[in-house]
């Protein structure tokens, strides 16, 4: 594998130079054929996998870690999350590119897959083994980073290949294994939490292994003789972090309606628990098992949401009701958990909030491939910038939430009707932003 990165070209060469167009890349009409269901399965297959992989240890085995390591302070799991994740959205945009600019007989794509299944499992057992805080945060860092390539190749590879017609069936397939995975992989976690390495290592090599037939099973054009796109210095990544939004109105908009979707979203879930324990006159380690039953139903809810969304869209041709519905349908369950006079009521506001989830969530990511720029040659940077949209607003929420929650009420108190009533305006008004876009119906 090389990365195209060679000299500029001051002038284009007097002999012409037959430049063989990858077949991966959009046909003359702008679109792709179908891809096979074949193509379909494995992709799901692989996603079920990578996240199986990337979010067990957010979700347990990260927490058992950091406690045999600093017992009592609870903290360090922040500080560790919080560093993996900062630098998860400094060097997303940078793979995208270099996954763009890759030349190899095995594609564009396809390096970076193996080098994830490779590098992966690897980084799992640095946590696994990690004698030190230190060393435990720098395996978390390498796993945001190596499943992240794997990650990354996949959606790419959607990007490249998938075309409209069936973006939000395989956006709701994938958005449901999302949704699984990580419950997955507390169950398989939960019967091993006496051997570290069994604990990180397991979802690890499961992880590999079901990624792994994807990278065997589906073939990726010969990219060396896609063109030369110049060289690639300092100054050239950073300018792929930023594009002129006038040149991309439709995808700019997306990209803002997402952001402000995720925002809500965000200040939203966050303080649930909280909130649960709040209306329910207890304390929060006293609501462990109600937001264990509430996160069942709320796996059930949002899979439908996505499922049957996704398919919808796809048969009815039409992206922006569909997000636009989900934003005011959680807007409205945002809203009535916080004005719930009563406990299943508030339940029903909880459920509500998941489909509408399920529903933007795997619509809004079809509608992302159906406005995505430059779709031959840039299609992993601008995938790359469509993923901060969600990790940025989930960063900066719960910063924000606490100016709200402590407005018009007294000491000690917290507004959690106010703090829920703004998450729901921001996920309508995400919903209407991406309603301004005029390429997708």
């Amino acid at each position: 594998m090389k990365a195209e990165n060679g000299p500029e070209v001051s002038a284009p060469s007097p002999i012409p130079t037959k430049v063989t167009p990858s077949p991966d890349a959009p046909t003359s009409g702008g679109e792709q054929p179908p891809v096979s269901s074949r193509y379909i399965w494995l992709m799901v297959v692989a996603q079920f996998g990578v996240f199986l992989a990337l979010i067990t240890p957010i979700a347990v085995s990260l927490s058992i870690r950091v406690n045999q390591l600093a017992p009592g302070h609870e903290e360090y799991l922040g500080y560790v999350t919080g560093v993996g994740a900062a630098v998860s959205v400094m060097v997303g945009p940078l793979l995208g590119v270099l996954s763009d600019r890759t030349r190899s007989r095995l594609g564009r794509r396809k390096p970076f897959l193996i080098a994830g299944l490779v590098l992966g499992p690897i980084s799992l057992v640095v946590i696994a083994l990690a004698p030190s805080m230190i060393v435990l945060a720098v395996g978390w860092i390498m796993s945001q980073v190596t499943w992240g390539l794997a990650l990354g190749g996949l959606t790419n590879s959607m990007a490249d290949r998938v075309p409209e017609q069936q973006r939000g069936r395989l956006a709701g397939f994938v958005g449901f294994v999302n949704l699984v995975a990580p419950v997955a992989g507390v169950g398989i976690s939960s019967g091993l939490a006496g051997n570290n390495l069994l604990l990180f290592g397991v979802p690890g090599l499961l992880g590999a292994l079901l990624l792994a037939p994807f990278i065997l099973l589906v073939p990726e054009s010969d990219s060396r003789n896609m063109p030369d796109m110049g060289r690639l210095s300092p100054g050239t990544v950073l300018g792929k972090y930023v594009f002129n939004p006038a040149r991309y109105p439709d995808y700019s908009l997306n990209l803002l309606g997402r952001a402000l979707f995720y925002f809500g979203l965000t200040l939203c879930t966050t303080f649930t628990a909280f909130f649960l324990a709040s209306r329910m006159g207890v304390g929060v380690q006293n609501v462990a098992g109600t937001m264990a039953v509430l996160s069942a139903l709320g796996v059930v809810a949002t899979a439908i949401g996505a499922l049957g969304s996704g398919f919808l869209s796809d048969r009815l041709r039409r992206r922006r009701a569909f997000v636009l519905a989900s934003g005011i349908l959680f807007g409205l369950g945002s809203v009535g958990m916080a004005l719930s006079p009563t406990v299943p009521l508030l339940f029903a506001s909880q459920l509500t909030t998941s489909l509408a989830l399920g529903m933007f969530s795997s619509v809004d990511q079809a509608l992302a491939l159906d406005v995505l720029p430059e779709r031959a040659t840039n299609a992993g940077r601008f995938m790359a910038i469509f993923g901060l949209t969600a990790s940025i607003p989930q960063s900066v929420a719960p910063l924000v939430a606490p100016v709200f929650l402590t407005i018009g009420v007294a000491a000690g108190q917290k507004n959690y009707p106010l703090l829920f009533a703004i998450a729901g305006a921001f996920t309508v008004l995400g919903g209407i932003v991406i309603t301004r876009i005029r390429s997708v119906r």
